[in-house]
């Protein structure tokens, strides 16, 4: 599947955000891209382009494209609860952003990848799906001969202390093997997004 493969910094900066990991150069340039820069005067955003950039950066923070995300909305749309909170949980337990939540990947981008190539298993079995969505009580784990990747144990070794902040996971670093304990509420996922305007932008 398609994927977007532009400028990441240049996107970040736009948001304001590092949606794609953290970044030198984002930290260097922290203000909107163009030739001006800050000394350009930006007009006050409608509530329309308000909710449209949420939603962007919801997708490229999670990498996902706008049929997928589209189809994601109107599934959460459907189940019981708030549906900006259903959202962002149901973006949450894909199988990609576990892996980098588990903090077997440094981004969500390379999780990705790590599932494409059939390093990922799920309970057991293999699974080249990023966006398989997990139940509670599912186990992801690394297989055999992938545990010694260096994309892997590079990762898990610098990323302990971060897994630890995601109650809803449970890792085991000896077997590079997590478990999706429950679906996070909204205090528990960090990413700074108003789910609530992009549930204003689908409801137009």
């Amino acid at each position: 599947m398609a994927r977007y493969t532009g400028p990441k910094v240049k996107k970040s900066r736009a948001f304001g955000e590092q949606v794609f990991g953290p970044s030198r150069a984002f930290e260097k340039k922290k203000y909107p891209p163009g030739q001006h820069g800050l000394s350009r005067k930006r007009k006050q955003k409608s509530d329309y382009a308000l909710q449209l950039m949420e939603k962007q950066k919801a997708k490229y923070t999670y990498g996902v494209l706008e049929r997928q995300f589209r189809n994601t909305f109107e599934k959460a749309s459907r189940k019981g609860g708030v549906t900006g909170e259903v959202l962002l949980q149901m973006l949450e337990s894909r199988l990609d952003n576990v892996v980098f939540r588990l903090g077997l990947a440094r981004t969500r981008r390379q999780a990705r990848q790590l599932v494409t190539h059939r390093h990922i298993t799920v309970n057991g079995r293999l699974s080249n799906i990023p966006s398989q969505v997990l139940k509670p009580g599912d186990v992801v784990g690394v297989k055999g001969k992938s545990k010694e990747l260096d994309a892997v144990t590079d990762s898990v070794a610098g990323s302990r202390a971060e897994v630890k902040r995601h109650s809803w996971l449970e890792f085991n670093p000896d077997k590079l093997e997590g478990v999706f304990l429950s679906n996070p509420t909204r205090d528990q996922i960090p990413e700074k997004i108003n789910e609530q305007l992009i549930v204003e932008l689908y409801s137009k």
